[in-house]
Protein backbone atom coordinates (compact mmCIF):
# COMPACT_ATOMS: atom_id res chain seq x y z
CA UNK A 1 0.00 0.00 0.00
CA UNK A 2 3.06 1.82 0.78
CA UNK A 3 3.89 1.92 -3.42
CA UNK A 4 0.05 3.29 -4.14
CA UNK A 5 1.12 6.61 -2.14
CA UNK A 6 3.24 9.27 -3.93
CA UNK A 7 6.55 7.56 -5.08
CA UNK A 8 9.54 10.14 -6.15
CA UNK A 9 12.38 9.92 -8.29
CA UNK A 10 15.68 11.40 -9.18
CA UNK A 11 17.25 11.05 -12.71
CA UNK A 12 20.85 12.02 -12.81
CA UNK A 13 22.03 12.92 -16.33
CA UNK A 14 18.28 13.21 -18.07
CA UNK A 15 19.55 14.94 -21.14
CA UNK A 16 21.80 12.15 -22.20
CA UNK A 17 20.84 9.30 -24.48
CA UNK A 18 20.24 6.36 -21.44
CA UNK A 19 18.26 8.97 -19.76
CA UNK A 20 16.53 8.97 -22.86
CA UNK A 21 15.76 5.27 -23.29
CA UNK A 22 14.62 4.36 -19.74
CA UNK A 23 12.70 7.42 -19.34
CA UNK A 24 11.20 6.12 -23.05
CA UNK A 25 10.28 2.46 -20.67
CA UNK A 26 8.87 4.59 -18.00
CA UNK A 27 6.83 6.51 -20.36
CA UNK A 28 5.60 3.14 -21.30
CA UNK A 29 5.37 1.82 -18.48
CA UNK A 30 2.58 4.73 -17.11
CA UNK A 31 0.04 3.11 -19.17
CA UNK A 32 0.70 -0.49 -19.48
CA UNK A 33 -1.05 -2.19 -16.40
CA UNK A 34 0.78 -5.52 -17.09
CA UNK A 35 3.90 -3.61 -16.71
CA UNK A 36 5.54 -4.98 -13.09
CA UNK A 37 5.76 -1.11 -11.63
CA UNK A 38 2.77 0.59 -13.48
CA UNK A 39 1.16 0.87 -9.86
CA UNK A 40 3.97 3.20 -8.70
CA UNK A 41 5.22 5.11 -11.67
CA UNK A 42 1.18 5.91 -12.21
CA UNK A 43 1.73 8.03 -8.46
CA UNK A 44 5.73 9.06 -9.19
CA UNK A 45 7.61 12.34 -9.44
CA UNK A 46 10.13 12.44 -11.62
CA UNK A 47 13.06 15.35 -10.97
CA UNK A 48 15.46 15.71 -13.67
CA UNK A 49 19.00 16.76 -13.57
CA UNK A 50 21.62 17.59 -15.59
CA UNK A 51 23.98 20.28 -16.00
CA UNK A 52 22.77 21.57 -19.42
CA UNK A 53 19.01 20.96 -18.94
CA UNK A 54 17.17 20.71 -21.57
CA UNK A 55 13.12 22.40 -22.54
CA UNK A 56 9.82 20.62 -21.00
CA UNK A 57 8.91 20.86 -24.37
CA UNK A 58 12.14 18.25 -25.29
CA UNK A 59 10.26 15.91 -22.46
CA UNK A 60 6.70 16.16 -23.46
CA UNK A 61 7.28 15.68 -27.34
CA UNK A 62 9.11 12.17 -26.31
CA UNK A 63 7.66 11.01 -23.14
CA UNK A 64 3.90 12.33 -23.16
CA UNK A 65 2.57 9.79 -20.75
CA UNK A 66 4.88 11.42 -18.21
CA UNK A 67 3.59 15.19 -18.55
CA UNK A 68 2.84 16.88 -15.16
CA UNK A 69 4.81 14.15 -13.39
CA UNK A 70 8.56 16.02 -14.37
CA UNK A 71 9.97 18.51 -12.86
CA UNK A 72 13.79 20.28 -14.48
CA UNK A 73 16.67 21.09 -12.85
CA UNK A 74 19.78 22.40 -14.07
CA UNK A 75 23.08 22.18 -11.53
CA UNK A 76 26.24 20.41 -11.82
CA UNK A 77 26.41 17.43 -9.50
CA UNK A 78 29.93 17.88 -7.96
CA UNK A 79 28.17 20.02 -5.80
CA UNK A 80 27.21 17.23 -3.66
CA UNK A 81 25.69 19.32 -0.65
CA UNK A 82 23.20 21.19 -3.35
CA UNK A 83 22.33 16.95 -4.38
CA UNK A 84 21.81 16.30 -0.49
CA UNK A 85 19.76 19.21 -0.25
CA UNK A 86 17.62 18.11 -3.11
CA UNK A 87 16.99 14.47 -2.00
CA UNK A 88 16.31 15.50 1.13
CA UNK A 89 14.06 18.29 0.52
CA UNK A 90 11.90 16.08 -2.39
CA UNK A 91 12.14 13.13 -0.16
CA UNK A 92 12.98 11.22 -3.20
CA UNK A 93 12.78 7.40 -2.68
CA UNK A 94 15.23 6.09 -5.37
CA UNK A 95 18.22 7.79 -7.47
CA UNK A 96 18.81 6.88 -11.28
CA UNK A 97 22.08 7.69 -11.90
CA UNK A 98 23.13 7.82 -15.37
CA UNK A 99 25.13 11.00 -15.57
CA UNK A 100 29.06 11.55 -15.66
CA UNK A 101 29.40 12.02 -11.95
CA UNK A 102 31.35 10.38 -9.75
CA UNK A 103 30.14 6.73 -8.56
CA UNK A 104 31.21 7.59 -4.89
CA UNK A 105 30.29 10.80 -4.39
CA UNK A 106 26.83 10.26 -5.64
CA UNK A 107 26.23 7.01 -3.49
CA UNK A 108 27.60 8.61 -0.40
CA UNK A 109 24.98 11.15 -0.83
CA UNK A 110 22.28 8.67 -1.12
CA UNK A 111 23.47 6.62 1.89
CA UNK A 112 23.94 9.47 4.07
CA UNK A 113 19.64 9.83 3.75
CA UNK A 114 18.32 6.30 3.25
CA UNK A 115 17.74 6.79 -0.79
CA UNK A 116 18.08 3.95 -2.73
CA UNK A 117 20.58 4.00 -6.09
CA UNK A 118 21.01 2.70 -9.25
CA UNK A 119 23.41 3.21 -12.00
CA UNK A 120 24.66 1.65 -15.14
CA UNK A 121 28.75 1.88 -14.73
CA UNK A 122 31.55 2.95 -12.68
CA UNK A 123 32.64 6.72 -12.63
CA UNK A 124 35.32 8.47 -10.97
CA UNK A 125 37.00 11.99 -11.76
CA UNK A 126 40.37 11.35 -10.11
CA UNK A 127 40.72 8.44 -12.43
CA UNK A 128 39.86 10.13 -15.16
CA UNK A 129 42.06 13.09 -14.65
CA UNK A 130 44.75 11.19 -13.66
CA UNK A 131 47.20 10.19 -16.84
CA UNK A 132 49.56 8.24 -14.88
CA UNK A 133 46.88 5.36 -14.68
CA UNK A 134 46.63 4.77 -18.73
CA UNK A 135 46.19 1.30 -19.47
CA UNK A 136 44.27 0.38 -16.81
CA UNK A 137 41.44 3.18 -15.72
CA UNK A 138 38.28 0.46 -15.20
CA UNK A 139 40.71 -1.76 -13.04
CA UNK A 140 41.63 1.52 -11.01
CA UNK A 141 37.91 2.78 -10.90
CA UNK A 142 36.62 -0.81 -9.74
CA UNK A 143 39.27 -1.03 -7.05
CA UNK A 144 39.02 2.23 -5.52
CA UNK A 145 34.85 1.84 -5.66
CA UNK A 146 35.62 -1.83 -3.47
CA UNK A 147 37.42 -0.06 -1.18
CA UNK A 148 34.36 1.85 -0.24
CA UNK A 149 31.93 -0.60 -0.86
CA UNK A 150 31.31 -2.03 2.36
CA UNK A 151 30.55 1.38 4.59
CA UNK A 152 27.89 2.15 2.33
CA UNK A 153 25.12 0.34 5.09
CA UNK A 154 22.47 2.60 4.64
CA UNK A 155 20.93 2.18 1.34
CA UNK A 156 20.14 -0.68 -1.00
CA UNK A 157 22.26 0.37 -4.43
CA UNK A 158 22.74 -1.64 -7.82
CA UNK A 159 26.19 -0.87 -9.20
CA UNK A 160 25.85 -1.55 -13.23
CA UNK A 161 23.06 -2.37 -14.15
CA UNK A 162 23.02 -1.77 -17.91
CA UNK A 163 23.74 -4.05 -20.66
CA UNK A 164 27.29 -4.97 -19.91
CA UNK A 165 27.78 -5.09 -16.87
CA UNK A 166 24.03 -5.72 -16.47
CA UNK A 167 21.96 -7.46 -18.39
CA UNK A 168 24.98 -9.88 -19.41
CA UNK A 169 25.44 -11.18 -15.77
CA UNK A 170 21.95 -11.96 -15.75
CA UNK A 171 22.77 -14.30 -18.61
CA UNK A 172 25.84 -15.55 -17.27
CA UNK A 173 24.46 -16.55 -14.08
CA UNK A 174 21.56 -18.39 -16.22
CA UNK A 175 23.61 -20.37 -17.82
CA UNK A 176 25.99 -21.25 -15.53
CA UNK A 177 22.97 -21.73 -13.30
CA UNK A 178 21.70 -23.94 -15.86
CA UNK A 179 24.53 -25.95 -16.38
CA UNK A 180 26.18 -25.98 -12.98
CA UNK A 181 27.05 -29.84 -12.89
CA UNK A 182 29.13 -29.46 -15.63
CA UNK A 183 31.65 -25.95 -14.81
CA UNK A 184 33.13 -24.39 -17.80
CA UNK A 185 36.35 -24.03 -19.50
CA UNK A 186 35.70 -20.12 -19.80
CA UNK A 187 32.79 -17.69 -20.21
CA UNK A 188 33.18 -14.96 -22.62
CA UNK A 189 30.95 -11.56 -22.82
CA UNK A 190 30.44 -11.20 -26.18
CA UNK A 191 29.04 -8.33 -28.33
CA UNK A 192 28.75 -7.82 -32.03
CA UNK A 193 27.62 -3.95 -32.81
CA UNK A 194 26.99 -3.65 -36.47
CA UNK A 195 24.78 -0.96 -36.38
CA UNK A 196 25.49 1.68 -38.99
CA UNK A 197 23.99 4.71 -41.24
CA UNK A 198 22.96 3.11 -43.98
CA UNK A 199 23.12 6.68 -45.92
CA UNK A 200 26.92 6.84 -46.12
CA UNK A 201 26.54 10.20 -47.31
CA UNK A 202 25.92 11.18 -43.48
CA UNK A 203 29.07 10.28 -42.67
CA UNK A 204 31.65 13.16 -41.96
CA UNK A 205 35.45 13.28 -42.17
CA UNK A 206 37.68 12.64 -39.27
CA UNK A 207 35.43 11.68 -36.96
CA UNK A 208 33.96 8.54 -35.02
CA UNK A 209 31.17 7.29 -34.71
CA UNK A 210 29.74 4.84 -32.11
CA UNK A 211 25.87 3.69 -30.56
CA UNK A 212 26.95 4.61 -27.24
CA UNK A 213 29.09 7.36 -25.88
CA UNK A 214 32.13 7.55 -28.06
CA UNK A 215 34.56 9.02 -25.21
CA UNK A 216 33.78 6.25 -22.88
CA UNK A 217 34.33 3.45 -25.74
CA UNK A 218 37.53 5.29 -26.85
CA UNK A 219 38.39 5.31 -22.82
CA UNK A 220 38.37 1.10 -23.04
CA UNK A 221 39.25 0.68 -27.05
CA UNK A 222 42.55 2.81 -27.26
CA UNK A 223 42.87 4.36 -23.76
CA UNK A 224 43.37 0.52 -21.98
CA UNK A 225 45.12 -2.41 -22.50
CA UNK A 226 42.87 -5.73 -23.36
CA UNK A 227 42.16 -7.74 -20.02
CA UNK A 228 40.60 -10.86 -19.07
CA UNK A 229 40.61 -12.47 -15.94
CA UNK A 230 41.80 -16.51 -15.04
CA UNK A 231 41.65 -18.11 -11.73
CA UNK A 232 40.47 -14.63 -10.08
CA UNK A 233 43.23 -13.14 -10.87
CA UNK A 234 42.94 -10.03 -13.55
CA UNK A 235 45.30 -10.75 -16.37
CA UNK A 236 46.65 -7.63 -19.22
CA UNK A 237 47.82 -8.18 -22.88
CA UNK A 238 50.40 -5.20 -23.03
CA UNK A 239 49.39 -4.70 -26.71
CA UNK A 240 46.93 -2.50 -28.45
CA UNK A 241 43.21 -3.53 -28.13
CA UNK A 242 42.47 -3.11 -31.59
CA UNK A 243 46.06 -4.83 -32.45
CA UNK A 244 44.68 -8.68 -32.38
CA UNK A 245 41.42 -10.25 -32.86
CA UNK A 246 39.17 -13.37 -31.01
CA UNK A 247 37.27 -16.07 -32.92
CA UNK A 248 33.26 -16.33 -31.73
CA UNK A 249 31.24 -18.88 -33.20
CA UNK A 250 26.91 -18.51 -32.35
CA UNK A 251 25.82 -21.39 -34.08
CA UNK A 252 25.94 -20.28 -37.83
CA UNK A 253 26.92 -16.49 -36.74
CA UNK A 254 30.44 -16.05 -36.61
CA UNK A 255 32.72 -12.85 -35.87
CA UNK A 256 36.16 -12.06 -34.84
CA UNK A 257 36.61 -9.10 -31.72
CA UNK A 258 38.30 -7.02 -29.74
CA UNK A 259 39.40 -8.18 -25.85
CA UNK A 260 38.39 -5.18 -23.61
CA UNK A 261 38.19 -4.29 -19.83
CA UNK A 262 34.53 -4.15 -18.42
CA UNK A 263 33.21 -4.55 -15.11
CA UNK A 264 31.34 -7.65 -15.60
CA UNK A 265 34.67 -9.24 -16.44
CA UNK A 266 36.13 -8.48 -12.93
CA UNK A 267 32.91 -9.39 -11.20
CA UNK A 268 32.23 -12.44 -12.70
CA UNK A 269 36.20 -14.01 -12.50
CA UNK A 270 36.27 -13.09 -8.68
CA UNK A 271 33.19 -15.12 -8.33
CA UNK A 272 33.58 -18.48 -10.90
CA UNK A 273 37.25 -20.05 -11.43
CA UNK A 274 37.06 -19.94 -15.11
CA UNK A 275 38.66 -17.66 -17.79
CA UNK A 276 36.45 -14.58 -18.12
CA UNK A 277 36.84 -12.00 -20.95
CA UNK A 278 34.56 -9.54 -23.40
CA UNK A 279 35.05 -10.10 -26.88
CA UNK A 280 33.26 -7.38 -28.84
CA UNK A 281 32.95 -5.76 -32.61
CA UNK A 282 31.91 -2.38 -33.20
CA UNK A 283 30.91 -1.10 -36.98
CA UNK A 284 33.30 -1.59 -39.77
CA UNK A 285 33.76 1.73 -40.35
CA UNK A 286 34.95 2.62 -36.76
CA UNK A 287 36.91 -0.55 -36.31
CA UNK A 288 39.17 0.42 -39.64
CA UNK A 289 39.17 4.16 -38.64
CA UNK A 290 40.77 2.86 -35.06
CA UNK A 291 42.94 0.25 -37.07
CA UNK A 292 44.49 2.67 -39.32
CA UNK A 293 45.60 5.19 -36.53
CA UNK A 294 46.93 3.03 -34.10
CA UNK A 295 50.37 4.62 -34.48
CA UNK A 296 48.94 7.98 -33.43
CA UNK A 297 45.84 7.39 -30.84
CA UNK A 298 46.04 10.77 -29.97
CA UNK A 299 44.42 11.94 -33.27
CA UNK A 300 41.72 10.45 -32.66
CA UNK A 301 40.92 12.66 -29.58
CA UNK A 302 41.30 15.61 -31.68
CA UNK A 303 38.14 14.12 -34.29
CA UNK A 304 34.67 15.00 -34.25
CA UNK A 305 32.62 12.42 -32.28
CA UNK A 306 29.14 11.44 -32.72
CA UNK A 307 26.29 8.83 -31.86
CA UNK A 308 24.45 6.78 -34.25
CA UNK A 309 21.40 8.00 -34.29
CA UNK A 310 18.23 6.64 -35.78
CA UNK A 311 16.71 10.21 -35.57
CA UNK A 312 19.32 11.42 -37.76
CA UNK A 313 19.17 8.73 -40.63
CA UNK A 314 17.97 4.94 -41.05
CA UNK A 315 20.57 2.61 -38.87
CA UNK A 316 21.08 -0.74 -40.46
CA UNK A 317 22.70 -3.11 -38.99
CA UNK A 318 21.94 -4.83 -35.17
CA UNK A 319 23.48 -5.27 -31.62
CA UNK A 320 23.81 -8.81 -30.24
CA UNK A 321 24.77 -9.49 -26.89
CA UNK A 322 25.53 -12.53 -25.05
CA UNK A 323 27.33 -14.95 -23.41
CA UNK A 324 29.45 -18.12 -24.20
CA UNK A 325 30.19 -20.89 -21.96
CA UNK A 326 33.21 -23.14 -23.48
CA UNK A 327 34.23 -26.47 -22.90
CA UNK A 328 36.81 -28.69 -24.38
CA UNK A 329 34.29 -30.13 -26.97
CA UNK A 330 31.74 -27.88 -27.11
CA UNK A 331 30.34 -24.44 -26.59
CA UNK A 332 26.68 -23.34 -24.98
CA UNK A 333 25.60 -20.09 -25.97
CA UNK A 334 22.62 -17.39 -25.27
CA UNK A 335 21.92 -14.00 -26.79
CA UNK A 336 19.71 -10.90 -27.43
CA UNK A 337 19.82 -8.99 -30.69
CA UNK A 338 18.41 -5.78 -31.30
CA UNK A 339 18.08 -3.43 -34.15
CA UNK A 340 17.75 0.27 -34.01
CA UNK A 341 15.66 0.20 -37.03
CA UNK A 342 12.79 -1.54 -35.39
CA UNK A 343 13.47 0.09 -31.86
CA UNK A 344 13.39 3.24 -32.76
CA UNK A 345 10.06 2.97 -33.60
CA UNK A 346 8.48 2.57 -30.53
CA UNK A 347 10.86 3.96 -28.21
CA UNK A 348 12.57 6.74 -30.31
CA UNK A 349 15.96 5.51 -29.13
CA UNK A 350 18.74 3.40 -30.56
CA UNK A 351 18.89 -0.25 -29.73
CA UNK A 352 22.13 -0.45 -27.83
CA UNK A 353 20.96 2.65 -25.69
CA UNK A 354 18.08 0.77 -24.99
CA UNK A 355 19.81 -2.77 -23.80
CA UNK A 356 21.11 -0.71 -21.59
CA UNK A 357 17.61 0.58 -20.28
CA UNK A 358 15.93 -2.31 -19.79
CA UNK A 359 18.96 -4.08 -17.49
CA UNK A 360 18.13 -0.13 -15.80
CA UNK A 361 14.53 -0.83 -15.50
CA UNK A 362 15.32 -4.36 -14.04
CA UNK A 363 16.94 -3.36 -11.04
CA UNK A 364 14.99 -0.17 -10.98
CA UNK A 365 11.63 -2.37 -10.32
CA UNK A 366 13.85 -4.70 -8.01
CA UNK A 367 14.74 -1.83 -5.77
CA UNK A 368 11.09 -1.07 -5.69
CA UNK A 369 9.25 -4.03 -5.52
CA UNK A 370 11.73 -6.74 -3.63
CA UNK A 371 12.90 -7.03 -0.51
CA UNK A 372 16.60 -6.30 -0.80
CA UNK A 373 18.63 -6.27 2.15
CA UNK A 374 20.42 -3.37 2.95
CA UNK A 375 23.95 -2.77 1.10
CA UNK A 376 25.32 -2.36 -2.42
CA UNK A 377 25.01 -5.30 -5.23
CA UNK A 378 27.01 -5.60 -8.22
CA UNK A 379 24.27 -7.52 -10.72
CA UNK A 380 25.64 -11.38 -9.93
CA UNK A 381 25.86 -10.56 -6.39
CA UNK A 382 22.15 -9.45 -6.31
CA UNK A 383 21.09 -12.41 -8.23
CA UNK A 384 23.10 -14.79 -6.33
CA UNK A 385 22.62 -13.22 -2.67
CA UNK A 386 19.37 -12.00 -2.60
CA UNK A 387 15.63 -13.01 -3.51
CA UNK A 388 15.49 -10.55 -6.25
CA UNK A 389 13.09 -10.93 -9.19
CA UNK A 390 15.95 -8.87 -11.84
CA UNK A 391 15.24 -11.52 -14.54
CA UNK A 392 11.47 -11.31 -14.44
CA UNK A 393 11.70 -7.94 -14.74
CA UNK A 394 14.40 -7.61 -17.43
CA UNK A 395 12.43 -9.97 -19.66
CA UNK A 396 9.33 -8.02 -19.96
CA UNK A 397 10.91 -5.18 -22.28
CA UNK A 398 14.10 -7.54 -23.39
CA UNK A 399 12.28 -10.86 -24.78
CA UNK A 400 13.78 -12.21 -27.31
CA UNK A 401 17.09 -14.67 -26.46
CA UNK A 402 18.72 -17.21 -28.66
CA UNK A 403 20.15 -20.29 -26.95
CA UNK A 404 22.04 -22.84 -28.65
CA UNK A 405 25.38 -25.05 -28.79
CA UNK A 406 28.28 -26.00 -30.68
CA UNK A 407 29.45 -29.28 -31.11
CA UNK A 408 33.15 -28.29 -31.51
CA UNK A 409 35.58 -26.00 -29.48
CA UNK A 410 37.22 -23.00 -30.40
CA UNK A 411 38.97 -23.11 -26.95
CA UNK A 412 40.63 -20.40 -24.84
CA UNK A 413 41.14 -17.24 -25.69
CA UNK A 414 45.03 -17.72 -26.48
CA UNK A 415 43.26 -20.02 -29.47
CA UNK A 416 41.11 -18.16 -30.82
CA UNK A 417 43.46 -15.40 -31.28
CA UNK A 418 44.09 -13.45 -34.70
CA UNK A 419 46.85 -10.70 -35.13
CA UNK A 420 45.69 -7.85 -36.86
CA UNK A 421 48.86 -5.59 -36.51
Amino acid sequence: MELLKQYTITILGSMGGVAKSILSILNHSAIDKNDPIHHVITNTKFYLIDINQGSMDYYNKLFPNLIGKLTLLQFDLSDTAKLTEHLKSTNTKLVIDVSWADTIKMLECCNKLGVHYINSALENTEVDEDESLFGFPLTERYNRFNAKKPNYTNTRAIIGSGMNPGVVQWMAIKLLGDNQDNPPLACYIIEHDSSFYKDKNLIQPKTIYTTWSVECFLDEAILSYPMFVRHQLPLYLYDDVYATEFKVKLGNKEFYGCLMPHEEVLTLGELYDSEIGFIYRVNEYTTDLIRKNLGDVDTLWNWNQKLIDPSKGEVEGEDLVGVLLVYNDKEIYMYNTMKSSEVYQKYKTSATYFQVACGIYAGTASLILDKIPLGVYYVDELLLNTQSDYGKYLTYYMRDFVFGENNSSDGLLHQRMKRIL
